[in-house]
């Protein structure tokens, strides 16, 4: 009996490749298409496809709600962008993959678990590190890592050719611009002609999500957004689910040319590269949220979680979500959340976001209080006493070392 192994499969070049491979290896194969919202023709031809190249089975796992609810919402209650500004979309999805193919693998009896990232980049690292956190026994089939398949697969022009002998049908030519991988949260493009840092990336991609800012409508479409406990669930007064919410403004977003970037990023591995992204739902709702939690948080958990956040960054581009220390800390995030709830106003154009107003039940902001107006229950005499204590230190300084001036 052959042994057998699940493959994360999207029907195109790398996948088909690897799995006539692992066929020629002497594996059973099950397929597994994790949809995470990417475009697809038609997903019941890839599974077609998959069975008519030999696949022992294959199968469609729909993702798209947890992978909103479950996985970008969590970080996007972090406020987490990676070097400051790059929202983490594709880097989100790879935990979710690989826990799918480990839940289809072991329904199946599968001895391994088998993916085409490739031995340079980032995803190698998040698909398994997810996968042996979950399975710490899990047998991991990463092709692009073994020499004897890149002796065999140089390149493009050797897997196009490896698939017409085979008979596999592949939509790829030997050159292409760039790479593109997509989800329902952004798109993100690479490699090609990306490769040169001095090429302008926003005028070689071709965008997916999103028009330009220059050729957005010149007239500003206004939004509202509703959160619950940190969450967003309403847009424009009217319940949605996770899904709906990106989605939705998805389509808002990208018709005002909202959340595009161009990055060069340090890769897990130690190595930069360039990175043109578009997330023009996921760029609003980091932008709403933050609005709701400048009424409702108070300074020192604000600063608290801005210190963190950077390091959640880390750990979700590096692959570390199945971890304790990532579990503690959504634990945190889900307490300091509690009372963020709150309506946000926006107005977009041509790729900006304002804001058009804010409130919530919860709000800390005192009109009377912070108003230049007299009134309120500051007295301003007591910051006489603050400010001598807090500048005690200084002065006892300037006694002992002086300073020039």
């Amino acid at each position: 009996m052959k042994p057998s192994c699940v493959l994360a499969y999207s029907g195109g070049l790398d996948t088909s490749v690897i799995l006539g491979w692992l066929q020629d290896e002497g594996y059973d194969v099950h397929c597994v298409y994790v949809d995470l919202g990417q475009p697809c023709e038609d997903r019941q031809a890839i599974l077609k496809k998959a069975h008519d190249c030999g696949a022992k089975s294959a199968r469609i796992v729909d993702v798209q709600e947890e992978l909103c609810r479950d996985f970008a919402f969590p970080v996007l209650q972090w406020q987490a962008k990676y070097e400051g500004i790059y929202l983490l979309g594709t880097s989100i999805a790879r935990p979710l993959i690989s826990k799918v193919c480990l839940q289809v693998a072991r329904e199946v009896g599968a001895v391994a678990y088998a993916h085409g990232a490739t031995g340079k980049g980032n995803d190698q690292c998040r698909f398994q590190l997810a996968a042996e956190a979950l399975d710490p026994a899990v047998k991991i089939i990463a092709p692009w890592r073994m020499e004897k398949f890149r002796a065999l697969f140089p390149g493009r022009t050797e897997m196009i050719a490896y698939c017409a002998e085979k008979n596999i049908p592949v939509k790829a030519s030997v050159s292409k611009p760039y790479s593109s991988d997509e989800n329902c949260l952004h798109i993100s493009y690479e490699a090609g002609k990306l490769e040169d840092p001095d090429v302008n990336g926003v005028e070689t991609v071709d965008f997916g999500m999103t028009t330009s800012p220059q050729a957005a409508p010149d007239k500003i479409e206004k939004l509202s957004i509703g959160f619950e406990h940190g969450v967003p669930v309403l847009l424009n007064g009217k319940p949605v689910t996770p899904l709906e919410m990106v989605l939705k403004l998805n389509e808002i977003g990208g018709r005002n040319g909202i959340g595009r970037i161009d990055i060069v990023e340090n890769r897990f591995v130690g190595m930069k590269s360039r990175g043109v992204y578009e997330a023009p739902g996921m760029t609003i709702l980091y932008a709403a949220h933050q609005q709701v939690e400048q009424l409702t948080l108070d300074r020192d958990l604000v600063h608290l979680r801005d210190r963190i956040s950077p390091e959640i960054a880390e750990m979700v581009y590096y692959g570390f979500w199945y971890t304790a220390k990532m579990d503690a800390l959504m634990a945190f995030i889900k307490e300091a959340q509690k009372v963020v709830t709150g309506e946000v106003k926006l107005a977009l154009y041509k790729g900006n976001i304002m804001i058009d107003g804010r409130s919530s039940p919860n709000s800390l902001y005192d009109a009377a209080v912070a108003s230049m107006e007299g009134g309120g229950s500051y007295n301003q005499t007591d910051a006489e006493g603050f400010l001598r204590l807090m500048g005690l230190p200084s002065r006892v300084q300037g006694r002992v070392t002086p300073r020039k001036y």
